[in-house]
């Protein structure tokens, strides 16, 4: 399952997502998981989530971007939940390959593991592949 939290630069997407982070960690059982550009939430989310830093593995672009998730979501049977934050900066600012990208997550990802990303960018803008997940 794919949720977005869509706005433009600083309409609090990050927030809202921290917010959703830290409640799971209290409530789900299972392994939650948050990838991001930058260890800007280090401080920000429960220490019982892993934070994954993309830079570190120099990730860039959503092929290499699936990749990774797939590859983490094989090592690790017990994620439950995956929070991916700036999914345009690791993704070159590409629209129109983020729904692509998106449907290979759902499919990986099925009914069992709940997957949300934050979107930069005004639903408006969004191509008719990225709204469904909306």
């Amino acid at each position: 399952m794919i949720k977005l939290i869509v706005g433009g630069k600083g309409s609090g997407k990050t927030k809202k997502m921290i917010e959703m982070i830290n409640e799971s960690a209290t409530t789900t059982p299972g392994n939650i998981v948050c990838i991001e550009k930058s260890m800007k939430l280090t401080y920000d989310v429960s220490h019982a989530v892993r934070l994954i830093d993309v830079d570190e593995y120099k990730i860039s672009g959503y092929e290499m971007l699936y990749g990774f998730i797939a590859g983490v979501l094989a090592g690790n049977y017990d994620i439950v939940e995956v929070y991916l934050d700036g999914v345009l900066k690791i993704g070159n600012h590409d629209l129109a390959g983020l729904g692509g990208l998106l449907a290979k997550l759902d499919a990986i990802a099925g009914d069992n593991i709940k997957v949300v990303v934050t979107v930069s960018s005004d639903e408006a803008d969004l191509p008719e592949d990225v709204k469904k997940y909306i």
